[in-house]
């Protein structure tokens, strides 16, 4: 058994845990509004359209921004990167909370946080490469995109409640306070990298940004992976917008919605913890993405056809465990394969597959929306036989070189 000739810092640890506080409060401020839509509605006398546009403001931005934010990641660094959507999150998120009572302030609020978020969700993978052994990546990764589902059911969980009793300039407030204690603790405590590289040589080798970006548009099985992200995280954000439409012509009330969005985000945070560590662990990534597909495709059915309460939480809990569990894999995956190009472009490639898709999805499956009934069954029919299309893709995927290359090495 060969010797590892590099050594693994303790810090490791404190730098995934800032990282995590920052896209947990990022994501918090992006979700914030979903909740409360009726009531916000009437607290700035706009259109439901108009709040809606608070937070889809932030797919938008994402697809202008993640080229750039990813070219920031890959140059100058994570202390840098991710200290600028730091800064943007909590000086908007700050401004948003002093200028609550003004919907176009709200609004610019957004944008600047909305441009602040892909400075940080780009880095997931670069601070995974950068602090931590390509046997504990996926893990990394997994933890990182744990925090994003972990702020979206605290935005979810917390924002009706405190809208009623502190209001929501008082929530706006909070959030604001929060979102710059992130800011302060990531300063605080960032480091760019270790004293010396978690991996060996050949792991470590990076090339330029856009050479890098050409290289993985040149490699078959990381086209695969954007289709596969692109059809994945498309679900994702359609049914979560749509949940309530979804449910509501099979006769279950907005409440059961509520609690079933939410439902569908513990069962991502389980498998954002469960499945990564796996695949570490036996050192392989495509039985675990194909895995996740198939058991989302399961979960898409429960949510589409379930006419009884207790199928539908099941059903929901299963989707989200499958489907949010595929992403922190998928994320390390993509950066293997496209070794030796940086990790921010190609998680940066994957995320941006999502929000083109969720912006795609969410007015498609509007307009398949029965004129009658209001019943959205076509649409999710078409997601399902898109997410089985998704399955059959990753059996054409390769295990990564990365990987295979370190089991030689135990």
């Amino acid at each position: 058994m060969e010797k590892p000739e590099f050594k693994v810092y303790g810090y490791r640890w404190v730098m995934l845990l800032a990282f995590m506080f920052v896209v947990a409060i990022n994501q918090l401020l992006w979700i914030t509004f979903a909740p409360i839509t009726s009531s916000a509605t009437a607290f700035y006398g706009v259109s439901d359209l108009s709040i809606g546009l608070l937070s889809m403001c932030f797919m938008i931005v994402y697809i202008v921004i993640s080229i750039p934010a990813s070219w920031v990641i890959d140059t100058y660094g994570i202390r840098v990167a991710v200290g600028l959507g730091a800064l943007l999150t909590g000086v908007f998120g700050l401004l948003r909370g002093l200028l609550a009572t003004d919907y176009t302030w709200v609004l610019i609020a957004q944008i600047g946080i909305a441009i602040g978020q892909p400075f940080i969700l780009n880095a997931i993978t670069t601070l995974a490469a950068r602090w931590f052994p390509i046997q504990e990546r996926a893990t990394a990764s997994g933890l990182g995109t744990l925090a994003m589902y972990v702020g979206i059911l605290l935005g979810l969980a917390l924002t009706p409640y405190l809208a009623i009793h502190s209001g929501i300039s008082g929530m706006l407030v909070m959030y604001g306070i929060a979102s710059i204690v992130g800011l302060v603790v990531f300063f605080a405590v960032a480091k760019e990298r270790p004293p010396t590289p978690p991996c060996r040589v050949d792991q470590e080798e990076r090339s330029l940004v856009f050479d890098g970006l050409k290289q993985i548009l040149r490699k078959p099985n990381f086209i695969l992976l954007m289709l596969i992200f692109f059809v994945g995280l498309g679900i994702f954000n359609g049914v979560t917008t749509w949940i309530e439409d979804i449910i509501k012509p099979r006769g279950f009330l907005s409440t059961h919605a509520g609690i079933t969005g939410g439902l569908m985000i513990v069962g991502g945070v389980l498998g954002a913890v469960i499945f990564p560590t796996l695949s570490d662990h036996y050192r392989r990534r495509i039985p675990f993405i194909f895995l996740a597909l198939a058991g989302a495709s399961l979960g898409l059915v429960g949510i589409t056809f379930a006419t009884s309460y207790w199928l539908l939480l099941a059903s929901a809990f299963v989707l989200g465990l499958f489907l949010l569990s595929a992403g922190p894999i998928g994320f390390q995956y993509g950066a293997e394969i496209a070794n030796p190009a940086p990790e921010g472009t190609s998680n940066g490639l994957l995320l941006l597959m999502g929000q083109i898709s969720g912006i795609v999805f969410i007015f498609a499956m509007d307009s398949f929306k029965s004129p009658i009934t209001g019943s959205m069954t076509t649409a999710l029919i078409v997601l399902m036989c898109l997410l089985v299309f998704s399955l059959l893709l990753s059996t054409r995927l390769k295990e990564s070189p990365m990987m295979t290359r370190e089991e030689t090495t135990h």
